[in-house]
């Protein structure tokens, strides 16, 4: 059968899941870019400038690099770095603050993916069940009907599960990569936020 064809048969439940698949799909595509934007330095080369930036006294140096830095690690480091000249507690507190926004910003619609994957399934057998009660309604109705047209409602009715399985399975992948990646970034986050405040700590002295 054709997509058209398969998507009649299932009925109202494969338009779902055929909204629930676009929906994903944009979102992980839109995610992936976001992430690849945003990764293009390594933590350990941006704070290696740094580093050298901060030896030499130059902060508003230091502040350029993470302008020209567009990374969550640089975005915390330059809010470390703007307050230097203020306590420990205060730099501290405002780098927590911002890996906050951060990682906000980077879960942003991941739930969304993760939400679609671990439903998806379910309305695949929502719409099978749908599917077989109404093979055995038409067949009582008609009053016969053998084992052909027994089997061949239900693999008509087992589409839907069979969709919900290619929509749950792609969307459950991107989730897993998804959280691994935040979680990445924000370590990346944690590691900049504390190196910059041992650094200011030094300077400072």
């Amino acid at each position: 059968m054709s997509l058209w064809q398969l998507i009649r048969v299932g009925g109202f439940t494969m338009y779902v899941l055929l909204s629930c698949s676009v929906l994903s799909l944009a979102i992980i595509i839109e995610r992936c870019m976001y992430y690849r934007r945003r990764s293009k330095f390594k933590r350990t080369d941006f704070m290696a400038l740094i580093r050298g930036a901060l030896k030499k006294g130059n902060i508003k140096e230091a502040l350029e690099i993470c302008n020209n830095t567009d990374t969550p690690f640089s975005s915390v480091v330059f809010a470390g770095l703007n307050l230097h000249g203020h306590s420990e507690v205060v730099i501290s507190n405002t780098m927590e603050r911002e890996v906050t926004i951060e990682t906000t910003k980077l879960e942003r619609f991941t739930s969304v993916v993760g939400t679609i994957g671990s439903t998806a399934v379910y309305i695949g057998l929502f719409g099978t069940v749908l599917g077989i009660i109404r093979a055995f309604r038409d067949i009582s109705m008609a009053g016969s009907g053998g084992i052909s047209v027994v089997i061949n409602g239900i693999s008509e009715a087992l589409v839907c599960t069979a969709a919900g399985l290619c929509v749950a399975v792609p969307a459950v992948i991107a989730y897993n990569y998804f959280v691994k990646r935040v979680d990445g970034c924000i370590t990346d986050m944690e590691l900049c936020a504390s190196e910059t405040l041992d650094l200011l700590n030094v300077k400072l002295r």
